[in-house]
């Protein structure tokens, strides 16, 4: 087999390398699990490129020529070469790696997913860099060129070329202050309708909570209008204004500030929380490796 030749079929050459062994058609034709008619036909093909006999009937059996003793090393050499690629896995090494993971998420997420997830690097992974960036109109194109490594979060509108993992399910709560003067025994929609609120403008879910709104005929009073949810824990807990917003970063601000949680009044529709990746990223070591963290700390169990 010199560089000119072209290069036999892989089975061609697992025969030949068995039937060197082996000397047997019989013997060979077990070990490959075919049967002896068919690789009579391969190694007829195999006679046929390399232009010798290869091997000749003798009474001990199937004899190599000597062109098949010259082949046989290169036979192997190339073999070990397809064996060691098609075992070939880039491994990731969270330990060691060095590596910035930039992750699509919503406003939510900075507060209730990422200081999960940076604890969890910091112990695990201290080389690895975060960034988080918005969740918009660009996050497809993002994910398909490698900018950005996931989206997490309700994100619409996805095309082909995605997939996706559901994490967790939310629903709609609503969030004051834990001394507010009227909401001691719970929130009503008649109380909802009184109340002023701190509205929320940004978040692929506000447009459910819109919805929802308008399906039960309740327009809010709204004092406030927030880009985001930075500050919201401090200005509900220092006033009497009520937000309405998903249960994670709910109870999340919740616990931070001493807030009282309540079931939203009215009925809103729940999404489900996902993380999407490119097909271009799928077998990626270090994606992998990224997305099973957040599945590890964020997954709910199916119900």
């Amino acid at each position: 087999m010199t560089p000119l030749e072209p290069l036999p079929e892989p089975k061609l050459l697992q025969l030949f390398e068995v039937l060197y062994q082996c000397r047997s058609v019989t013997r060979a034709a077990e070990q490959l699990g075919q049967s002896q008619p068919t690789l009579s036909i391969w190694l007829g093909r195999l006679r046929e490129q390399l232009n010798d006999p290869l091997f000749v009937r003798t009474p001990g059996g199937m004899a190599p020529t000597p062109r098949a003793d010259q082949l046989i090393g290169p036979c192997r050499e190339v073999l070990e070469s397809l064996r060691r690629l098609s075992d070939w896995a880039p491994q990731f090494m969270p330990a060691t790696a060095q590596r910035r993971f930039r992750l699509c998420v919503s406003d939510a997420s900075h507060i209730t997913l990422l200081p999960s997830i940076l604890n969890h690097l910091r112990s695990h992974a201290p080389g690895i860099r975060l960034e988080a960036a918005r969740i918009d109109g660009n996050t497809e194109s993002a994910l398909e060129s490698g900018e950005a490594d996931l989206a997490i979060g309700l994100v619409p509108g996805l095309g082909a070329g995605m997939y996706q993992q559901v994490l967790f399910e939310q629903d709609w709560v609503c969030l004051s202050s834990a001394q507010h003067p009227r909401l001691g025994d719970g929130m009503s929609v008649a109380r909802y309708r009184a109340e002023g609120h701190v509205q929320i403008s940004a978040g692929t879910g506000q447009k459910l909570l819109e919805t929802g709104l308008a399906r039960a005929g309740i327009e809010r009073r709204t004092m406030l209008e927030l880009p985001g949810f930075l500050g919201l824990g401090m200005i509900v807990g220092t006033t009497d204004l009520v937000a309405t917003l998903p249960r994670h970063i709910g109870q999340t601000l919740a616990d931070m500030h001493g807030l009282r949680l309540h079931d939203c009044p009215f009925a809103v529709e729940r999404f489900t929380v996902k993380q999407h990746w490119h097909a271009r990223y799928h077998q990626d070591a270090g994606n992998r490796w990224i997305r099973g963290v957040i599945r590890e700390l964020f997954q709910q169990p199916p119900a």
